[in-house]
């Protein structure tokens, strides 16, 4: 069975802990309701990342807060680029599918949208 990747990310406007969850947690149920075929149980692992502006929390933990208990989950942080997207987390999911990439359904909420504009049409927020 092949491992797809299914990219995701939203901005949010403050760093608290709990704008930062909520955010997160909102970002994966829209991922898992434009792939409705994805189960927990079935990613290999997830990746979340988060500007430099953001360190009041891990991100993963809005995923075990779903129940995401046995998903490996990693928190890290982006590259500082000049001129980047503040207060933005990004998630990578790692998902065993036999679905074609062409399938999988990328999720870009809000001002996050702008990142990739090519996928508008799967955008929610």
């Amino acid at each position: 069975m092949p491992v797809r990747g299914i990219r995701g990310a939203t901005v949010v406007e403050q760093d608290r802990p709990e704008i930062v969850l909520v955010a997160t947690r909102e970002l994966l149920q829209a991922i898992c309701a434009a792939n409705p075929e994805l189960q927990p149980d079935d990613l290999a692992s997830a990746i979340f990342t988060v500007t430099s502006d953001l360190t009041s929390i891990y991100p993963a933990q809005a995923a075990r807060e779903l129940g995401w208990v046995y998903v490996p989950l990693l928190s890290a942080r982006e590259i500082n680029v000049p001129g980047g997207m503040p207060h933005c987390i990004r998630v990578l999911l790692q998902w065993n599918t036999d679905l074609p990439q062409s399938a999988i359904q990328h999720v870009y909420l809000g001002a996050a949208a702008s990142l990739r504009p090519d996928f508008n049409a799967h955008t929610e927020g």
